[in-house]
């Protein structure tokens, strides 16, 4: 039973850090203008979150359009694409609970 315990927890421990490992790096362009001299913000990032489903489908034809825009002003712009992505996908997890009860 004790050795059970510790190959569950040692395999626990492996998937969260084969997990951990495929986690992006950082964005060494947050923060700097884009060729226009732009930086997107919170609203920029909820715009490209609510569109990110069409984007994705246009981006797998195109090598113009990017789901995500590099040059943000980081975290701001990071809730605004989550913000709107959730929009999208009607809340998530507990949208998708409440959809279900109806």
């Amino acid at each position: 039973m004790k050795n059970k315990n510790l190959v569950t927890a040692f395999l626990v421990l492996f998937i969260f850090l084969l997990l951990a490992s495929c986690a992006p790096g950082p964005n060494s362009l947050e923060k700097t203008p884009n060729a226009k001299g732009k930086v997107a913000g919170f609203w920029k990032g909820l715009w490209h979150g609510f569109i990110s489903p069409v984007t994705f489908i246009i981006s797998l034809f195109s090598k113009n359009v990017r789901i995500y825009e590099v040059h943000n002003n980081g975290n701001w712009y990071n809730f605004g694409f989550v913000l709107g992505a959730g929009f999208f996908l009607q809340g998530g997890i507990l949208g998708s609970r409440q959809a279900r009860r109806r």
